[in-house]
């Protein structure tokens, strides 16, 4: 079963090749195959039709002529019977393109050529042939309907001739039946594999579209850890670098050299805290697992040590946390970075010493997240950055929401609200 279906693929000279790229050797189908091949085929699409079909006439009228030549005298055909048993197989040729007008052409000669009691099994296996491409090519319907007027219009002429004849035409009637359903056998049959076929060709083009958004969701999940990442870190030694120089250039008679150390010993550790956290998004970079291996998700009890950050850079940051319930890693995970990249902003944009405002709690079903300063907000006119995106999309991934603007007060604000249940198409 799994070659006749295999046989139902496109035609292509070779088999395929191995996921190996070294091999490029192909080898010939095995004629079981390609014998399955053209029965799975629809005759109509088959290439070559004209010429197979016109060399299966010649078969078919030598077979005839046979036939004809070895039977008694009294069956024997004339120049008459000669020319129309010779003319009943021109059709032939073009029975994939016109299947019904073939068969009436059939028919118009084979009658007469029975009405003059020539040998009657001489033209049989060309309408046997004329009915199969009929059955195979329509709907069981018309099928159906066509065998029933030929048998009814050779009866009635047989009943002219002979009535004995019409009885034996009746009789034999099986077989035009028997061929007839045959054809809509292989019919329906084509009509399976090209489904299996159809299906298997879509659930390919599905996984291959499930492979690509895979790999859009991972590589935006990246570049949203990168970013928020390395803006925390690079805006954090930018500020513990400017303290530095700022304390070298003041007074450099009188040099506070504990703050200048501070401030470079701050420098530092956050640069080894940036390295570790890239060398672990790197280390699941290169991971040959499984593909949704994230390793370790930063969670809320990471906020404290963000809070600090952002003092030791000046910001003034008052802090209240009441979370009475554990949320999902992927909800804790969002919330962390969320408030990272708030408080990165603010410590940014918002100007000296900012004050800051971490509120996070949370209620029935949601956890709320909340960040404001009294600053002046990004630059206007500036290059605008992926901050607010990162952060919207953090929500969003965990089915959230959030807001970020100007504060009617003075000031920018953040709010989000992240669902302490996840549903299944959240990540």
């Amino acid at each position: 079963m799994t070659r006749s279906l295999l046989g139902a693929l496109p035609s292509r000279k070779g088999a395929f090749l191995a996921e190996d790229d070294t091999v490029h050797e192909t080898t010939r189908p095995r004629l079981g195959d390609r014998i399955m091949a053209a029965v799975n085929r629809d005759p109509r699409t088959a290439p070559h039709g004209t010429r197979n079909d016109a060399l299966l006439a010649v078969v078919l009228a030598v077979a005839a002529v046979c036939a004809a030549l070895f039977t008694d005298e009294a069956g024997r055909p004339d120049a008459l019977g000669w020319t129309l048993l010779l003319a009943v197989h021109v059709p032939i040729v073009w029975r994939r393109r016109r299947p019904l007008l073939v068969l009436a052409a059939l028919v118009a000669l084979v009658v007469p050529y029975h009405a003059l009691e020539y040998n009657h099994l001489a033209p049989t296996p060309a309408a046997y042939v004329a009915l199969y491409t009929v059955a195979v090519t329509g709907r069981p319907l018309r099928t159906v309907l066509t065998g029933a007027t030929v048998l009814a219009v050779s009866t009635s002429v047989m009943l002219t001739v002979s009535a004995h004849q019409a009885v034996e035409l009746l009789r034999t009637s099986g077989w035009i039946i028997a061929v007839l359903f045959c054809g809509i056998d292989v019919r329906y049959y084509r009509q399976y594999v090209a489904s299996i076929v159809e299906r298997a060709v879509r659930a390919e083009r599905t996984r291959e579209e499930e492979a690509r958004r895979r790999v859009a969701e991972e590589r935006l999940r990246i570049a949203r850890d990168l970013h928020d990442l390395l803006a925390h870190s690079i805006t954090l030694i930018g500020v513990q670098t400017s303290v530095a120089a700022h304390v070298l250039a003041a007074d450099p008679e009188r040099l506070d050299r504990e703050t200048v150390a501070k401030s470079l010993d701050d420098i530092a550790d956050t640069c080894r805290t940036a390295r570790g956290e890239l060398r672990t998004t790197l280390e699941v970079l290169r991971e040959h697992g499984p593909s949704d291996t994230r390793g370790p998700l930063p969670g809320l009890d990471g906020l404290p040590d963000l809070v600090a950050a952002a003092r030791l850079s000046g910001a003034r940051v008052e802090q209240d946390l009441r979370v009475r319930t554990d949320p999902p890693p992927a909800v804790g995970a969002a919330a962390y970075r969320i408030v990272q990249e708030a408080l990165t902003n603010a410590v940014r944009h918002a100007g000296p010493e900012p004050a800051v405002r971490l509120r996070l709690y949370d209620e029935p079903g949601a956890l709320r997240v909340s960040v404001t300063d009294d600053g002046t907000g990004p630059t206007p006119g500036g290059t605008p950055g992926f901050g607010l995106v990162g952060m919207r999309e953090r929500a969003r991934s965990v089915g959230g929401t959030l807001n970020a603007g100007p504060r009617p007060d003075g000031g920018f604000e953040v709010t989000a609200a992240l669902p302490l249940t996840m549903g299944e198409g959240t990540v």
